[in-house]
């Protein structure tokens, strides 16, 4: 019975074969560069001034508001007057009585300088009256600059622009209490505009040197002008990552107003990567991988690698593939490690 047993084991059906999963593939080519990308900006004044007050003080009025064009030389808002309006008499007051002062001190010193020369007084005498009136007139000296220094406070209680532009920001209301260097408004100047982005540091790293940019507004096109980069931060944004780019723009049109939503399209200089459907990416724990084509065994083996830069429906990977080895990029959730494969092509 124990044979029959084991005869009827020998004779079962046998284990099914492993699944082949069909893939669609494509081969790794090394990008070839030239390509052109594009980012989203607004379009800020190329210089932008902070108005402020120099002395403190209740700002009674604010003459401009956000918008307004603005003049050199235009009032843009005032402090209350009174207390300059008050130190100003007083400092007045005080060089009149020191005048007075220097005038009695100068009578007396010419008298005793007479009554010198007819032996009719002292030398004691005649170097008291001369000490008097250099006393005087030192006195009146600093009268004099107490005066100036009041009619200066009192002409700062008025806040004057010294360029010309538009307001794009206000700091304070009428009735606050502003301190020296509060800013109270924000004026573009007309002198030039910049259009302004955001960079990833990938692709910052990846422009060529002094790029010609075309920007465009986003929504107008046709409404389009040409620049280049002015200036790039030293530093990353800490909360997004990303460089500000301000490119200076060569004559602007007009319809590129402040604020304007605009688009910056530029050619990427030859990249040492390559360019593979974002499709083909898989998420683990580390960083970004692929699943990799054995051609001989027609198995697939997960590699981790170092990506440069996301696009528009690719990305560029900097380490980790070799030229013609083959990578799938469909289906990629369900292989696992050492799964037989059955090739598909791109347009399969």
């Amino acid at each position: 019975m124990l044979a029959i047993g084991l005869a009827a084991c020998d004779g079962g059906p046998p284990p099914a074969p492993p699944e082949i999963r069909p893939v669609r593939v494509a081969t790794v080519e090394r990008s070839a560069g030239g390509e052109v990308v594009s980012l989203t900006g607004t379009i800020q004044a190329e210089t932008e001034v902070n108005l402020a007050f120099r002395i403190d003080g209740r700002m009674t009025e604010r003459l401009v508001n956000v918008g307004d064009v603005v003049r050199a030389g235009q009032v843009v808002a005032r402090l209350n007057r009174d207390n300059e309006e008050n130190n100003l008499r007083a400092a007045r007051a005080q060089l009149a009585a020191a005048r007075a002062q220097l005038n009695e001190a100068a009578n007396n010193y010419w008298r005793q300088s007479e009554l010198l020369r007819d032996g009719w007084t002292t030398r004691v005498r005649y170097d008291q009256a001369a000490q008097a009136r250099q006393t005087a007139q030192a006195a009146v000296d600093a009268a004099t600059a107490q005066v100036g220094i009041a009619e200066t406070r009192l002409s700062y209680t008025e806040l004057v622009s010294d360029v010309d532009g538009r307001v794009t920001a206000r700091g304070a209301e009428p009735g606050e209490v502003v301190q020296p260097g509060r800013m109270i408004v924000q004026i573009a100047r007309d002198e030039g505009r910049d259009a302004v982005f955001d960079v990833p540091p990938t692709l910052k790293d990846q422009a060529p040197a002094n790029p010609i940019i075309e920007v465009f507004l986003t929504t107008d096109p046709s409404v389009r002008t040409t620049g280049r980069v002015r200036e790039v931060a030293p530093r990353a944004d800490p909360v997004t990552g990303t460089f500000q780019v301000r490119v200076g723009l060569s004559n602007p049109p007009a319809a590129m107003r402040l604020g304007s939503t605009v688009t910056g399209r530029m050619t990427l200089g030859a990249s040492a990567g390559f360019a593979i459907p974002a499709s083909a990416l898989v998420r683990t724990e580390r960083q970004p991988a692929v699943w990799v084509v054995d051609p001989q065994a027609q198995t697939v083996a997960l590699r981790t690698v170092e990506l440069v830069r996301h696009d528009a429906g690719h990305v560029v990977v900097g380490q980790g593939l070799e030229p013609g080895e083959v990578i799938v990029t469909a289906g990629v959730q369900a292989l696992r490690p050492g799964q037989k494969v059955r090739l598909l092509g791109a347009g399969q």
